[in-house]
């Protein structure tokens, strides 16, 4: 079954996910990062003290990307890096109070586009959903 309109959606999705993020931090007081570097502070909620190799893997960027990233979050207060007392040679990477407000937000904005979009419908419709996305997902992991 292919479906014009199925990938016009999820293309404006795509873009008008991302613009209205970028719009959003812009227009907010955290207007001093960019998306990318938002998407880094949300990974770094999401893995609490993740090194930067899993920042990397995680973003599918290289480390020097990354590095440059962190020391900019670092530098604007977002972030801190911790030596590991195990082996000084590996840092953890962990939000300040700052960087967990923005990821407290962030994921405010992503709660509240789900809900949106399941709203109203039944444990059927749901589930269809579920089922598409899954299957979306799935084919975009593949290509990594």
């Amino acid at each position: 079954m292919e479906d014009p309109k199925i990938n016009e959606y999820l293309t404006a999705i795509f873009n008008n996910v991302l613009v209205i993020q970028e719009n959003s931090l812009r227009k907010s007081r955290f207007n001093d990062i960019s998306i990318k570097e938002m998407h880094t502070i949300d990974e770094i909620g999401d893995k609490k003290g993740a090194t930067p190799s899993d920042i990397a893997r995680a973003l599918m960027v290289t480390l020097g990307t990354v590095t440059t990233s962190l020391n900019n979050l670092e530098r604007k207060g977002y972030i801190e890096r911790v030596r590991s007392t195990k082996d000084r040679r590996v840092v953890h990477l962990y939000l300040t109070k700052k960087g967990r407000l923005v990821y407290r937000l962030h994921q405010r904005f992503h709660n509240e586009m789900v809900k949106q979009i399941t709203d109203g419908m039944d444990e059927a419709e749901y589930q269809v959903m579920k089922k598409g996305l899954y299957k979306l997902y799935n084919f975009l992991e593949d290509l990594k």
